[in-house]
């Protein structure tokens, strides 16, 4: 299951959850340590919630919600978990919540090579190898792939083994300048957008991992000029949504990413995983890739 990198995937050591429009530097607000009160109104506040609207969905009052912001209440913990899903805190952070209101936490977190798992771990990998031959992957919550089809095994020819060796990473493969970032045509605008995402997740996550990431790869260089009008395509395509134009064996092709989540996740490693796919954006991208079939 999810072998190392081999003719059909890739494993390293994915929900790309709903993505808020707050700056990474907001993710400060959540502070530490500090009881489950504060905690709760860093997510309230980070939701643009205020205390009698959060108590009309959750089925309480604006007083009862301010006292255990303030200390003055403790919440049960049927109330914490209803508060957590009506301020739409991710799995692990329910936890963190539970935990500073003095609960057990509710959501394991088990292994992704655990036994459980192995109806999951199959079933990712019959829907990415039924996609092909379109790439796709699978990514945990600091980006690291934890399986690929040959879709995307296609786009990393090439790449230097030093950018191969696992734990894959999804981002530095995309942003290093060794990787795939110089066949990217279009690549301010795509670095613009997944640095965004990064920042939307780390606004999500008290994740020193996933910053670290982020301060590396926000740190590459970008070439001063991209691709000039000779390198669009000679019919404008009307794209509905941003794409990633990236050359390959002398082609460019145009992908429309997609991501997938589970829903109402009841362990944390599962709710961190997100399955991401490159739909072909124009005729002769499909044609391409329908051409390397067997």
């Amino acid at each position: 299951m999810f072998p190392e990198i081999g003719p059909g995937h890739i494993c390293a050591g994915l929900d790309y959850r709903r993505r808020m429009t707050t700056p990474a530097s907001d993710a400060a607000v959540l502070p530490a340590d500090e009881g489950v009160g504060p905690l709760l109104r860093a997510w309230r506040e980070r939701r643009r919630v205020s205390q009698l609207e959060l108590a009309l969905r959750a089925d309480s009052s604006a007083r009862h919600i301010s006292f255990v912001e303030t200390g003055r209440s403790r919440p049960s913990e049927e109330m914490v978990l209803r508060l957590a899903e009506h301020l739409d805190v991710p799995v692990r952070e329910r936890n963190a919540l539970l935990l500073a209101a003095g609960y057990a936490p509710r959501y394991r977190e088990t292994p992704l090579q655990d036994p459980a798992l192995d109806t999951l771990r199959e079933g990712i990998e019959q829907l990415i190898q039924g996609y092909e031959p379109y790439p796709a992957f699978v990514v945990d919550a600091t980006y690291n792939v934890v399986a690929a089809n040959r879709g995307i095994l296609t786009l990393l020819e090439g790449l230097p083994e030093s950018l191969l060796v696992p734990p894959l990473n999804a981002m530095r493969l995309t942003l290093h300048p060794e990787g795939l970032a110089p066949r990217i045509h279009n690549l301010r605008e795509w670095r613009g957008h997944l640095l965004a995402q990064m920042e939307r997740q780390i606004a999500l996550q008290r994740s020193e991992p996933l910053r670290e990431l982020y301060a590396e790869v926000a740190a590459y260089p970008v070439p001063e000029e991209e691709a000039g009008p000779a390198d669009e395509p000679s019919e404008p395509v009307p794209y509905f949504a941003l794409p990633m134009r990236i050359e390959h064996d002398g082609r460019v092709l145009s992908f429309i990413s997609s991501i997938s989540t589970f829903n109402t996740p009841m362990d944390v490693t599962v709710a961190e995983l997100a399955i991401e796919t490159l739909l072909p954006a124009d005729p002769a991208t499909v044609k391409y890739l329908q051409s390397l079939l067997p």
